[in-house]
Order: structure tokens, then C-alpha cells, then sequence
């Protein structure tokens, strides 16, 4: 009686993380991440516990709403310059008064404003972008790579920003895109160090693991799984970023090196009103200052309560 040999044995299966064998995928194929950045019900929910964060939410859109649509809803002329009219009380017709060049001082805070916040919503997208793709390159590469790449950074960090900002806009004539460029050329290294920071934590997490044994290549390592992930801290600084622009952009303007007219901003209207604080011109001065100190603020609240909401990751 012969035996019936045994049959093939089963050769054990090795399944990389992110249980690519238990799900049937190919095995090049990419694996599933555990969590791609910072849900948006969870934080909206944290969001609306926050008190602080939403006065600073409301207070943004208000000054948006301000800025952008007030304009078609009061129009006036910020173009020609009108002396008959000039340095006039707030009264009828001009609800806070007209400057020394005639101009109404609400329609002028509104075209400002409006110049201001899209100076610095544009400077914050640039140096966030750059800031990021740098750190996050940094951070997976390691090693020489990541020291020499954090060394530049560390040297720039130390050049006085407002120094070589007011040699640029004096050297070439600033309008709204160049000192946006110039700005967030300047200001890419706070988020570079940053989300080099948050790359590092991040690339020993097993869906990076998971993704290097499936072949991934660098370039999707960091646009498929560490900055999408690395989300919360990019959606927090953006925040801070453009509350530090619209600062920058009034210290430029009081100091002269702003936009030329006719273009105005927050800042060269600061500096027009204070030739005069020694009168009773007091609605070129506070109106203006009032207006930057709550755009920054409602900026710099908003942004805290980002930051608490995407802390907490919901794995």
C-alpha cells in the first residue's frame, strides 16, 4: 500500500503594513494610510467650543465682508484728490471724515483694507508653500541633507527681515504683487522648520514604512502621505503668517516704503494721520489703528483655536 504524498505546502505569505494581502491589493499597489491630516467634521465640532476662536472667525469675516463688499454698497472716489473737501470732521456725507487730500476716510479705510489683506493672503501662500515642500523635503531626506538644508535656514533666520524688505521696496517700485512676493520670499522659514519638525515624527509612522517597502518614491512619500498629513500645523501657521503680513505691510507703509499712490494701504494711512495727532484730527488716526489691531487680533485668535482643534488627531 503506497502512501499519497502530501500535498504542496502553502508558502507563508508576507504582507506588508496597511494589511495589503488581507484586503486582495496588488502587491505594488499603495497602502492605505491610517490618517490623512486633520478631519474637517471633528475640527469644525472643536471649533464651535472654542468662544475665542469663533469671535476671532466672526470678527474676520466682518472685516472681509468690510474690505471687500462695502465698497459696492458705499462707492467713493479714491483716486482724485479734492482739497475743497479736505480734513472735514466726520459728518453727513462722510460718516468718518476726509483726510488732508479730500478723500472719505471709510472708503479709504475699505480700499486699504482690502489691498492689506490680499497682500498678505498672497504672501502667506507663498512662503507656506515654499516652507513646506522645503521642510518636508528636509525631514525625509535626514541625515547631511536635512543638517545642510537646516543650517540655511538657521543663517536666513538670523538676517534682520524688515532691514532687507525696506532695501527691496526702496531699490524697486512696490505694488501689491511684488511686496507680496518679497514678503513671503522672507517668509518661508518659520514653516519650514516647522513642518520639518511634524516630517519627522511622521516618517517612521507605519504607512511611511508601509509605502517605502511598496516602492514609493520620495516625491510621493512627501505629496501622497507627509503633507497631507502634516496638514494641522499648515493650516495653523498659513493663519499666523497672514496676521505677520498685514503687520509688515503697515510697518512698511508707515515708514514710507509702501504702495504708491494711488494704491494705499492700512499703514501709509497710519503714517498720513499721525503727521497731525497733535490736533483734533483724531479720525485719521484711531479708525485705521483700530482697524489693524482687530484684523491681527481676530488673525491671531482664530488661529489659536485652529491650532487646539487640529492638535488632537483622531486616528
Amino acid at each position: 500500500m503506497t502512501s499519497r504524498p502530501a500535498g504542496p505546502t502553502a508558502a507563508p505569505t508576507t504582507t506588508a503594513p496597511g494589511r495589503a494581502a488581507a484586503t486582495g491589493t496588488r502587491p505594488d499597489a499603495e497602502p492605505a494610510t491610517g490618517h490623512k491630516g486633520p478631519r474637517a467634521r471633528p475640527v469644525l465640532r472643536r471649533l464651535r467650543q472654542h468662544p475665542l476662536g469663533l469671535t476671532g472667525g466672526l470678527t474676520l469675516l466682518l472685516v472681509v465682508g468690510f474690505c471687500f463688499l462695502g465698497p459696492l454698497l458705499y462707492p467713493t472716489d479714491q483716486t482724485d484728490v479734492n482739497l475743497l473737501d479736505a480734513a472735514l470732521p466726520p459728518g453727513p456725507g462722510h460718516p468718518l471724515g476726509t483726510d488732508t487730500n479730500g478723500f472719505d476716510v471709510l472708503g479709504r479705510l475699505m480700499a486699504g483694507g482690502r489691498v492689506s489683506l490680499q497682500i498678505g493672503a498672497l504672501a502667506a501662500l507663498v512662503a507656506t508653500v515654499a516652507g513646506t515642500v522645503y521642510g518636508a523635503v528636509a525631514g525625509l531626506a535626514g541625515g547631511i541633507v536635512d543638517g545642510v538644508m537646516m543650517r540655511l535656514v538657521d543663517v536666513m533666520l538670523s538676517v534682520p527681515f524688515l532691514f532687507f524688505v525696506l532695501i527691496l521696496s526702496a531699490r524697486f517700485h512696490a505694488d501689491a504683487v511684488s511686496l507680496s512676493l518679497v514678503i513671503g520670499g522672507f517668509s518661508w522659514l518659520v514653516p519650514a522648520r516647522l513642518v520639518r519638525g511634524e516630517v519627522l515624527t511622521l516618517r517612521v509612522r507605519e504607512f511611511v514604512l508601509a509605502a517605502r517597502v511598496m516602492g514609493a518614491s520620495r516625491r510621493r512619500l512627501v505629496l501622497t502621505h507627509l503633507i497631507p498629513n502634516a496638514l494641522g500645523v499648515i493650516i495653523v501657521n498659513i493663519t499666523f503668517q497672514v496676521a505677520d503680513a498685514v503687520l509688515v505691510v503697515a510697518a512698511l507703509g508707515f515708514l514710507g516704503f509702501g504702495l504708491t499712490y494711488p494704491a494705499s494701504d492700512w499703514g501709509s494711512q497710519l503714517a498720513s494721520g499721525v503727521t497731525y495727532i497733535s490736533g483734533d484730527y483724531w479720525w485719521l488716526i484711531y479708525p485705521v489703528g483700530g482697524c489693524i489691531v482687530l484684523t491681527v487680533l481676530a488673525l491671531n485668535l482664530l488661529a489659536d483655536a485652529l491650532r487646539d482643534a487640529v492638535g488632537r488627531r483622531t486616528d
